[in-house]
């Protein structure tokens, strides 16, 4: 068993660093992650959201509470997380997925700061507008910013700064992932409303209105592809465009109990809405006239359509084919990335165990060598060696996405349990069996909670129908 630690641990890396760079080029092989070096401190008496006076409180709802158990996030300050290394994982995961369909309607990413100057706001209408929920700051020169909670201004006065734009250079679909900032009056939920944040946020310019619709259904199609992807049941929803302003306005939201959204639905499809858009005497869709249901929601994406309210006020103007200034038409579309990352866990989860979307799961397989003194212990943690370098040999990107519970001083019951609470979509284990000829493991689908005992050849064959990002 030590062997096998070593050979897993920082020795190993040390020993073998020159042969893994002969086969595997300069850069070497990715570490093999130990639990116990993994910075996760689960706390099973974890508290919930801060209160004003510093004191935490009970958590208020299944993600937050499995979040703050398994060691995922870290109350800071009121609606303010450390999110710490497997969340960061699975938000790298999940921004790869965004970038990917975001540069499949041909996004640009780029980054713009932070803070905003309070003239762009001022300018917009929205500095009063916005009220309390900005964040407001005043720079050693007496100058005004806020934090942004949002870049519509800061975007469209980069593109208006573009004095010689052509028609021929649109559309423009410009999209960043970054931090944002919301003065929530009462944070709750964990990351569902806080204080500080993950956004993916895009704005678009096109040449004329049917363009810019064009491009709106594009990205509504792209946000409904992630979804998909994701294996998260949502639903598109007519909303209200709010302070961003704007003419068309939809919401993606994942119905759930705890949802802040009343939304109704038509049973055959045909109509969604939010009800904050709707008269009070609509109880039926109108379309098929079928009686519409009720349900609540957590909305984790949002799409508008601008118009010209943002590119008038900046002068965002491009030449038209007949050499004439011309307003561009805007839309902008946010994703929320750590709301996402939460509203999955709420809606996957069981009460007691954490289930996350496959692709963004920040490990995909855990290994549990035998327990310390058993009989099946050196043969156990030699085949699952064994196992383990036949896997990095044809699914090395999978190795890199695994975990090996080194607390052999536990049973694996044990260990299994704690996988399970902590989402691994795969737990191999040896177990007795691994004694028998051939051996066979022992393979948890936690997804599906199948078992299934399977010889070295039978997991390598399951686990190469696991996509990893």
């Amino acid at each position: 068993m030590e062997a096998l630690l070593r050979r897993w641990g920082l020795p190993a890396l040390r020993a073998r660093r020159q042969g893994c760079r002969l086969r595997h080029g300069a850069s070497g092989r990715a570490r093999r992650l130990l639990f116990s070096q993994l910075f996760q401190p689960r706390n099973l008496q974890a508290g919930g959201e801060a209160g004003w006076d510093g004191r935490p409180g009970e958590p208020t709802c299944r993600s937050q509470k499995l979040m703050l158990q398994a060691g995922l996030i870290h109350p800071a300050s009121p609606g303010c997380y450390c999110y710490l290394p497997p969340t960061v994982r699975a938000m790298e995961k999940l921004i790869k997925v965004m970038d990917e369909e975001m540069q499949a309607v041909g996004g640009q990413k780029l980054n713009v700061p932070s803070l905003s100057s309070a003239e762009l706001w001022r300018a917009s209408g929205r500095w009063e507008q916005m009220g309390p929920e900005l964040f407001r700051l005043v720079d050693r020169h007496g100058k005004g910013y806020c934090l942004g909670p949002t870049h519509e201004e800061v975007v469209t006065e980069l593109v208006a700064a573009q004095s010689n734009l052509s028609y021929k250079q649109l559309p423009l679909r410009l999209y960043q992932v970054t931090r944002k900032f919301r003065d929530e009056p009462k944070p709750r939920f964990g990351l569902l409303r806080s204080r500080e944040f993950y956004m993916k946020d895009m704005y678009t310019f096109d040449a004329s209105k049917e363009a810019a619709q064009h491009t709106y259904d594009l990205v509504c199609d792209a946000y409904c592809s992630l979804f998909d992807r994701l294996g998260l049941p949502f639903v598109k929803v007519q909303a209200a465009t709010g302070s961003i302003g704007g003419t068309v306005s939809h919401e993606f939201q994942l119905p759930a109990d705890i949802g802040e959204d009343r939304l109704v639905l038509c049973p055959d499809g045909h109509f969604a809405a939010n009800v904050e858009t709707l008269n009070k005497e609509q109880t039926s869709c109108p379309t098929c006239g079928e009686k519409l249901t009720q349900t609540r929601g957590i909305e984790v994406g949002h799409t508008f359509y601008l118009g010209t309210k943002y590119s008038s006020v900046s002068n965002a103007v491009f030449y038209s084919p007949q050499n004439k200034l011309q307003l561009a038409e805007m839309g902008c579309y946010g994703l929320g990335v750590t709301r996402i990352l939460a509203a999955s866990i709420e809606v996957l989860s069981t009460d007691d165990s954490i289930r996350w979307p496959s692709l963004i799961t920040p490990y995909q397989l855990c290994f549990i060598p035998p327990k310390r003194g058993s009989e099946e212990e050196e043969e156990g943690a030699m085949l699952l060696e064994q196992l383990y370098e036949d896997l990095a040999e044809v699914l090395p990107h999978l190795t890199g996405d695994s975990v090996l519970d080194d607390r052999t001083q536990l049973t694996i019951g044990k260990r299994l349990k704690d996988a399970n609470k902590l989402g691994y979509p795969y737990v191999v284990i040896a177990g007795k069996r691994v004694c028998e000829d051939p051996p066979v493991f022992e393979v948890w689908n936690q997804n599906t909670s199948e078992v299934l005992f399977l010889t070295k050849e039978g997991v390598i064959e399951l686990l190469s129908k696991v996509q990893v990002l």
